[in-house]
């Protein structure tokens, strides 16, 4: 048997260094890992790469008992596939069957995108509210890398010294480890600029470009809150988050005339699928457009 913090940290290891994944998905997987082995007792990596179907559903269960949707289930049963397969390769079981279980049906919902105007009222909006010049240059410069690259956040977060100073493309290493290169537009580079001219901490080529104001990593968290005050200050719906930014991103390219392989390309999608669903944005915007101006509509 193994300490169950042993277990946990080298699944934390393997999320953030072999698989890349945010601090947020990090933060879940593991919750997940440490509740099920809570339930398990001792154990050790052979005995959970044994574990079946049954095992997984009766863990669904108890966490259907605590009163989490289909959205979170999913999720939940996510991370508990990666945790087991990562578990079979420890033990030296990669070869045996995972455990076949099928998730509950989760309905994709439409991104909200904002307009163009917005999104540069956002950006311009954090820089306005913040404490000293440098964030608000700092967060300015990380909201138009979303929008303007349409980066996300751990991407935009991720970038070193020796991306910078950017050029005309940025080579970004996405979700599974995967590279992808995106085009950088002149307000994007110029916001990056700004910001790294009064940033008070030596710009190493190691380094990450964006530090809080300790000089370490700048958390998410403290971009989100950025945004959600100037998102208040200018009366935008909840739905404007960090996130929305990336999805604008891919809505006005799509209705700008991109295709779809090609958005797929830029926003690092493993699937076709994932970037269809801009698609239904697009009509939806479309839509909305029709009602608003026909006669028929309006009566």
């Amino acid at each position: 048997m193994i300490h169950r913090a042993d277990i946990l940290s080298a699944w934390r290891d393997h999320l953030e260094g072999g698989r890349r994944r945010s601090p947020h998905t990090v933060r879940a997987y593991l919750a997940t890992a440490a509740r099920l082995l809570d339930n398990l007792g001792a154990t050790d990596w052979p005995n959970l790469a044994r574990l079946d179907a049954p095992a997984l559903r009766k863990q669904l269960a108890e966490r259907r008992a605590d009163g989490i949707g289909n959205v979170s289930a999913a999720r939940e049963l996510s991370a508990l596939k990666g945790f087991l397969a990562f578990a079979r390769a420890q033990a030296g079981m990669e070869d045996a069957a995972p455990p076949r279980l099928r998730g509950p049906r989760v309905k994709k919902g439409l991104p909200r995108p904002v307009t163009p105007d917005d999104a540069l009222n956002l950006a311009d909006g954090v820089a306005d509210f913040a404490a000293d010049d440098w964030i608000g240059a700092r967060d300015r410069a990380v909201l138009l890398l979303m929008y303007g690259a349409g980066l996300r956040i751990a991407e935009a977060l991720s970038l070193t010294g020796a991306d910078v100073p950017l050029g005309e493309t940025l080579v970004v290493t996405g979700k599974g480890n995967k590279q992808r290169v995106v085009p950088v537009l002149p307000v994007v580079r110029e916001g990056v600029d700004a910001y790294l001219r009064l940033c008070p901490w030596p710009m190493d080529r190691d380094a990450p470009i964006f530090r809080g104001s300790k000089g370490g990593l700048l958390n998410q968290g403290m971009v989100q809150k950025a945004m959600a005050q100037a998102r208040i200050a200018l009366g935008l719906p909840a739905t404007a988050t960090p996130h929305a930014l990336r999805h604008s991103f891919a809505t006005h390219l799509l209705g700008a005339g991109a295709d779809l392989r090609s958005l797929q390309e830029l926003l690092g999608h493993a699937s076709l699928g994932s970037t269809q669903i801009y698609t239904r944005v697009d009509a939806a915007k479309l839509l909305e457009t029709y009602r608003s101006a026909h006669p028929r509509e309006r009566t």
